[in-house]
């Protein structure tokens, strides 16, 4: 054999070979755009579990996200995260007076 060969080529075996690979690749190409669409669709399966107010706004936030994706990160944060819950806890954080532990104390005499 010299170095200008190369085993199989010309033979069954390259083309069934070659159509192999072909499967392959075009196989792992699909299952990574179906992996990628089914992450990139959790806002809205998320928000149609949670029958939130704002279906409509995360599915465009999502769909807009596949071009610009700090968009996405957007319609992530509106889907997961109840806002309002978070504004009054916010709200009630904000309101709460620290209790004052340091007074000092009066001497029993």
């Amino acid at each position: 054999m010299s170095l200008v060969s190369v085993p199989f080529v010309g033979t069954g075996a390259d083309t069934a070979l070659h159509i192999f690979a072909t499967v392959v690749l075009v196989s792992t190409i699909a299952a990574c755009a179906y992996g990628f669409w089914r992450f990139h669709e959790l806002p809205i399966n998320k928000a149609h579990s949670k029958d939130h107010h704002q279906i409509g706004l995360i599915t465009a936030l999502t769909w807009i996200g596949f071009i610009w994706h700090w968009v996405w990160v957007i319609a992530v944060i509106l889907a997961f995260v109840d806002m309002e819950k978070a504004i009054i806890n916010f709200r009630d954080t904000w309101r709460d007076t620290p209790t004052n532990n340091n007074k000092p104390e009066e001497s029993q005499c």
